[in-house]
């Protein structure tokens, strides 16, 4: 007697092909859409979607801006677009038609990914992308049909209407990190699959950044442990519980597989199988850590997914652009910023006799030594008293931190919390010596630089780095190394400017400066 559960799929089925062979359990549909028609499943979060409609609407309103400023400015100017800007058919070209096709080109470059917006720099990147879409098929279309279009009045549009959807998606998210911090609004819900180690290493990556919006709400085991085990986590723990219904008690939406779990590919295929219509995302976290994603390509090979980390890029056009961007910035900032120079340097010299700026050994690139050039924060004998202090060293590591140094004079206190001491680093960066953005110098004196530390001199140091607007002097020795060798390890043009973006705020909110 056959099972009775396997009656519907024996039906349409041969009796010889029947009789060979072990038909498995017809499936459960949860939900799943069969038809080429049908209606893709909706997401069990759903924070996304008036997020989303306003980033469209918002965008929408940019390119009708950047249309009204390109025809006020020329119009100003006395200068003809290539047709009257008076016409109704150019009034509705420049304010509807091009607004449109702004946003058709911005959602087909996976601009209004849910995955990708309100974080990281790929958000960004795609916008640019849709730039040079929309540049390109105004060029077209004008050539087409023989309209003579002023470049000007193209790049003022294109060009105008790219910077304000920058400065409109820099809004938002500010406004999403706001709500995400205020509450658990905003988020993912997240159900941690795999062994303790790993998901209480993988839970504290996720909550070292709430900005994510990430929020671990519970542990699932894939091996049984003690009682006493289980306590360490900070979240409940569960074993030998059906994922969906866990996930569907806990109110979550995203299982998240950590490391070993992922490794047997049948129970992470099944997985992925019964979570088909359900709305619930699966994720996978490997144990693959500090990898940014630009350097890790999928490579499938017969079903099998390879993930093929390529190599710090250190060198090409890149690299060379950054450091042309470098001599560029620091020979502007030394112009534009030389009375303020002058007048800090009065200011020291008066306060406290002596020179106005200090020069201190540091260890560079590939560990040449150099001279940093710093304002003077401290009094003059202050090398002198650092050996009476050694008790009172609140750092770690290669770091010597006082959070009320007495040996800081009182407008060196100002400096240092404005971070205007590190200025006259831009002398060294003019020179080569230093970039904007890279791990600090530390001093020569402190160490010989081995192990995993040695790693942060195969990039020129920076006046800021992802340590600086990480916490500054807030952190732990261990782990400003980590964040140093993450930015050697994944370092790009586009990562530097969210560096010297964020430098900003750091520096207004003079978070960790002491």
């Amino acid at each position: 007697m056959k099972h009775p559960s396997r009656a519907s799929t024996r039906s349409n089925v041969p009796d010889f092909v029947a009789d060979r062979y072990e038909l498995p359990p017809t499936p459960k549909t949860n939900g799943v859409a069969r038809t080429a028609f049908a209606r893709p499943t909706a997401r069990r979060a759903r924070w996304h979607r008036p997020y989303i409609m306003c980033l469209i609407f918002g965008d929408f309103l940019c390119a009708v801006l950047a249309s009204y400023t390109a025809i006020s400015w020329f119009e100003a100017q006395r200068v003809t677009a290539g047709f009257d800007g008076r016409t109704n058919f150019f009034q509705a070209v420049a304010y509807l038609a091009l607004p449109v096709m702004w946003l058709l080109l911005l959602w087909a470059n996976g601009a209004y990914d849910r995955r990708v917006i309100g974080l990281g720099t790929d958000e960004f990147k795609r916008v640019f992308r849709a730039t040079i879409a929309v540049g390109a098929t105004v060029s077209f279309l004008a050539f087409a049909f023989q309209k003579d279009l002023s470049r000007g009045t193209v790049g003022v549009v294109v060009l105008g209407a790219m910077a304000y959807i920058f400065v409109l998606r820099l809004m938002a998210r500010r406004a999403l990190y706001m709500i995400r911090r205020r509450g658990r609004l905003a988020t993912y819900r997240m159900l941690l699959v795999g062994s303790l180690p790993e998901t209480l290493f993988v839970y504290k990556v996720v909550s070292r950044s709430p900005k994510a919006g990430l929020v671990p709400v519970a542990i699932h085991l894939s091996e049984h442990l003690p009682a006493a085990r289980r306590a360490q986590a900070p979240v409940p723990v569960h074993y030998g519980r059906d994922l969906v219904e866990l996930v569907h008690e806990l109110r979550a939406d995203t299982i998240a597989v950590c490391g070993s779990a992922g490794a047997e590919p049948d129970e992470l295929r099944r997985l992925a199988w019964q979570l088909e219509g359900t709305g619930i995302d699966l994720v996978v976290a490997p144990q693959l850590t500090d990898i940014a994603g630009p350097r890790v390509h999928i490579r499938p090979i017969e079903g099998l997914p390879l993930l093929h980390v390529e190599e710090p890029k250190l060198s090409g056009v890149a690299w060379l652009a950054k450091n042309l961007l470098d001599r560029i910035a620091a020979a502007l900032g030394l112009v534009v910023l030389s009375p303020i120079l002058l007048v800090i340097s009065l200011a020291i010299s008066i306060t406290d006799r002596g020179p106005a700026f200090f020069r201190q050994l540091r260890v560079g690139h590939e560990g040449r030594v150099f001279k940093v050039w710093k304002f003077r924060t401290m009094y003059t004998d202050a090398e002198e008293r650092k050996s009476k202090l050694e008790a009172q060293n609140e750092g770690d590591g290669m770091l010597f931190k006082i959070r009320d140094d007495p040996r800081v004079t009182p407008v060196g206190r100002f400096l240092r919390a404005s971070s205007i001491d590190e200025l006259p680093q831009l002398i060294n960066v003019l020179k080569g010596e230093m970039s904007l953005v890279g791990p600090r110098p530390l001093p020569a004196d402190d160490g010989d630089y081995l192990g995993d530390v040695r790693r942060r001199l195969l990039v020129r140091p920076g006046m800021t780095g992802l340590w600086q607007v990480s916490g500054r002097s807030d952190l732990s020795w261990d782990e400003a190394v980590r964040l140093d060798l993450y930015y050697v390890d994944n370092w790009s043009l586009a990562y530097d400017l969210s560096i010297l973006w964020r430098t900003v705020g750091v520096v207004l909110k003079r978070k960790g400066a002491y």
